[in-house]
Order: C-alpha cells, then structure tokens, then sequence
C-alpha cells in the first residue's frame, strides 16, 4: 500500500511541476531559477551529509550519486541562469 501511495505522490508533483513551469512568464524564469538553485543547494548538502554517514557500501554508493547528481543541477542551473541574464546586458558598440 505504501508503495501505491508514494508512487500516487511522485505523479502528483511530476503533473503539479510540469502545470506550475507552463504557466510561467518568460520574465519570471530566471528569478525561478535562482530560487530552484537555491532549493538544490540545500539538497547537495543533505546528500553530502547522506554519503559521509554511510555505515554500509550502498549507502555510501547511493550517497555518492546524490552528491553527483545534485552537483550537476546546481552548477547547471547556475550556467543557464546566467546566460539568461547576460541576454538582458546592452551591446557595446550597438548600430546608429
């Protein structure tokens, strides 16, 4: 029973997340992502924490992928943000 309900709930934010990002203005992404980089911050440290408390292999192992994974989210996130800021910057030497 556990297991309908939790997968009940992984399909419910997947539906909840792909509604909520659709119906965002192009103005509003790059403040969203700051703050889902933030959120994703707070999950590398929760999964360095996972992997340094490990006390059997998979643990450790399955540690290890989060740090990876939540890494890869957070410098990603930080690039896109990024590059969408850098579309707001003037040109130098603009045409007259």
């Amino acid at each position: 029973m556990e297991a309908i309900f939790l997968t009940f709930i992984l399909m419910l934010s997947i539906f909840l997340g792909f509604e909520l990002i659709n119906k965002v203005p192009a103005s509003l992404h790059t403040p969203l992502m700051s703050g889902a980089n933030a959120i994703s911050g707070i999950t590398l440290v929760g999964a360095v924490i996972s992997a340094g408390e490990g006390n059997n292999t998979f643990t450790i192992v399955l540690g290890t992928l989060a740090v990876v994974f939540a890494t890869v989210n957070v410098v990603g996130g930080y690039l896109v943000t990024d590059r969408m800021l850098a579309m707001f910057k003037k040109k130098e030497g603009g045409a007259k």
